[in-house]
């Protein structure tokens, strides 16, 4: 049946690299909706472009719809990046991405540039039938066979930048790097109260404090302090501004790009030992069933009794050290009540239906000179839970306190899973021996918990993990699926996260009395701030998956032709994702398996050939037989097997996790957006 050509319609471009595409409408629900763009039916088009097009056949029995582009709406790649290249004395650039066509003619006027330099070019033209495309060089990153110079492109093309304007430089310089004695008047003083900070061994900013005592009626008074980064970024300054337009910290290896500058995120706003210092403190009376029975929050002034590190904290609720133990011997019983307390938070969530999903995470250790010496994986200590049991309480209840109130936040919000989502998970477990009944947060922990143990359990979990929605912030209140939490709010990290910020804004607002003032301004910068946010918060999930991938390559590059045992974490039509310990993930290619040939079913996630079968979890000997630090790209073979050419798998055939811990944030797990990595250098 053929449709009615001068019907446009709207959307995406989505170009293969194969010379056929697809287009995905912009009121499409689901794959379904997409259109097939055979050889030449793109037009100009690049991928990514929003373009309009008309279908020009459809399939009666499968529905299955061909368009071809008739214009190009909006421009989507007005910078490459890619590696220059010399022809007939003119520099040319060959795109990193295989989506994008040709070569594109970079137009410079500066000398010493060379053949096999990475660089970005700004499109100044999209080239016809008788002229190339044509850009100007706009930056340089180094060699293209070397980590640094992906590194350095990967942040640049997801528009993370190093290094602060002037007049951010300037306010910075003119804070005082003390607490004023001015900025604690009409404050709560807190400071005769053992307060502590738990956090990595190699951390440097600390925004969060805890504190816990025990009131006359026998319950539990939790003190969760927060740095008030709102007193020294004030709405609308340079300062401001800038942390606006990062809207989070980036996090990779051995590295970060701070959301702001040194001398804040290390230096005042920090919750260093030993010296005063200004916070948004939430204090909270709870039960000894978790529930919070009274609530206050107010701008405080602290002075941080210890430092204290996760892997010591590990040690003392362990028992494991008594030299340890002597030495804080004046917080090791307030330190055992707050394990006992977490304990009791989690249960108390895990009861209301939140999820309890946690997947390995691969830690890379650098040497001095910052190159990767080794991949460990990262596990949840009883600290690390407490602080993230903590700092979920205190997000909970400040949402809910300006949700009460009827003043504008800024939601973290996680809505449930699509239909879609859910049939899909339904139809991958099944293979397994699963019936996934209902997909709600019940239903799902149980059949997390059913794997819990078993070779599969990783997979499932990831599975579970991919089947929910994306976690973004709102000037709505959503809810939260994965803690199922009516109220939720990121109010604990305002060093290296905008949205808190903007929280803290709205509180001090409340609590100085100036709403009358203020609050037309900061209601109507909530949704921005929300936006905004939420997609900074991807571009830096992104690149520091990307970077992430780039290190870990690198480090195999030492370990080919070792020997590995693994688990398969993905099944594709051409080939098997396997992780090795450490948490490095390679590709071990369909053409790499003996006894084919493979087929992929997509029902079961298997490779299934003639004498046997390959399935999610199913353990794995590899050996390593390439790895490519400028792309990423791990490859495996069976042992003793033979090299096949590396095939680069395209971004979408690789499904991403997108959730993690949404307290402190650390771990990588369903509940976070945004993880703080302990063991960096801040």
């Amino acid at each position: 049946m053929f449709m009615n050509q001068s019907e446009e319609l709207m959307g995406k471009y989505q170009a293969t690299g194969r010379g056929f595409g697809f287009f995905i409408p912009q009121d499409g629900t689901s794959r379904a909706d997409d259109c097939f763009l055979p050889p030449r039916a793109q037009g100009s088009a690049w991928n990514g472009d929003t373009v309009a097009v008309v279908v020009t056949e459809e399939d009666p029995a499968t529905g299955r719809r061909t368009a071809r582009v008739t214009r190009v709406v909006e421009r989507a790649n007005k910078t490459v990046i890619g590696v220059l290249e010399k022809h007939d004395h003119a520099l040319w650039l060959k795109p990193d991405s295989e989506r994008l066509p040709g070569l594109i003619q970079v137009v410079t006027k500066r000398r010493n540039l060379h053949s096999g330099e990475r660089v970005a070019v700004s499109m100044t033209s999209f080239g016809g039938d008788r002229h190339p495309p044509m850009g100007t060089l706009k930056e340089t990153f180094g060699p293209a066979d070397k980590r640094q110079s992906a590194v350095a492109a990967i942040l640049y093309s997801h528009d993370v930048h190093r290094e602060f304007p002037p007049e951010v430089m300037d306010q910075t310089m003119a804070i005082p790097q003390f607490v004023q004695t001015a900025a604690m008047v009409g404050r709560l003083d807190l400071r005769d109260k053992t307060v502590i900070t738990i956090d990595g061994a190699s951390s440097k900013d600390f925004d969060d404090a805890v504190s816990l005592e025990e009131d006359g009626q026998g319950r539990w008074v939790l003190g969760v302090h927060i740095a008030d980064v709102s007193h020294y970024v004030q709405l609308g300054t340079p300062l401001d501004l800038e942390a606006y337009e990062r809207g989070t910290s980036v996090y990779f290896a051995d590295q970060v790009v701070p959301m702001l500058p040194e001398a804040l995120s290390n230096g005042i706003c920090s919750l260093n030992p030993q010296v005063d210092r200004l916070a948004l403190s939430c204090i909270m009376t709870l039960d000894k069933s978790g529930a919070v029975v009274d609530h206050k929050i107010a701008k405080s002034v602290i002075r941080s009794t210890e430092r204290m590190t996760y892997g010591d904290c590990n040690k003392l609720l362990a028992g494991e050290d008594p030299a340890l133990a002597v030495k804080y011997a004046h917080i090791l019983p307030m330190l055992k009540d707050m394990d006992s307390l977490a304990k009791v938070l989690d249960g108390r969530r895990r009861r209301r239906g939140g999820l309890d999903l946690e997947t390995q995470e691969s830690q890379v250790v650098c040497d001095e000179n910052g190159e990767p010496v080794a991949v460990v994986l990262r596990r949840q200590g009883e600290s690390e839970k407490l602080i993230e049991a903590f700092m979920l309480a205190a997000n909970e209840c400040v949402a809910e306190h300006l949700a009460k109130a009827g003043k504008p936040c800024v939601y973290r919000v996680h809505e449930k899973p699509s239909q879609e989502k859910t049939d899909a998970l339904r139809a991958m477990v099944a293979p397994l021996g699963y019936d996934l009944k209902t997909a709600d947060g019940p239903g799902l922990q149980k059949l997390l918990d059913w794997a819990k143990g078993k070779p599969e359990e990783g997979a499932v979990s990831m599975m579970v993990l991919r089947s929910l929605m994306k976690a973004r912030y709102d000037g709505e209140n959503l809810g939260h699926f994965g803690l199922a939490a009516p109220f939720y709010c990121h109010f604990t990290s305002p060093i290296r996260r905008y949205p808190d910020l903007m929280v803290h804004r709205i509180l001090t607002s409340l609590l100085d009395g100036k709403w009358d003032k203020e609050g037309r301004k900061l209601t109507a910068a909530v949704p921005r701030a929300a936006l905004q946010s939420s997609q900074r918060e991807l571009a830096a999930q992104e690149s520091e998956r990307e970077i992430e991938k780039r290190y870990l390559a690198e480090y195999m590059t030492h370990h080919i032709g070792e020997k590995f045992t693994g688990s398969i974490t993905g099944v594709t039509r051409f080939g098997l994702f396997v992780m090795v310990a450490g948490g490095v993930e390679g590709l071990l290619p369909v053409e790499a398996l003996p006894e084919g040939p493979w087929e992929y079913d997509e029902a079961r996630i298997t490779l299934q050939g003639p004498n046997g079968h390959y399935t999610l979890g199913m353990e794995l000997e590899v050996e390593c037989s390439a790895a490519d630090p400028v792309s990423g790209q791990v490859d495996f073979i069976l042992p003793g097997g033979v090299p096949v050419p590396p095939r680069k798998p395209k971004k979408e055939e690789r499904p991403k996790p997108s959730h993690r811990k949404e307290g402190k944030g650390r771990g990588r797990s369903m509940h976070v957006p945004r993880r703080r990595k302990g063991g960096k250098k801040r």
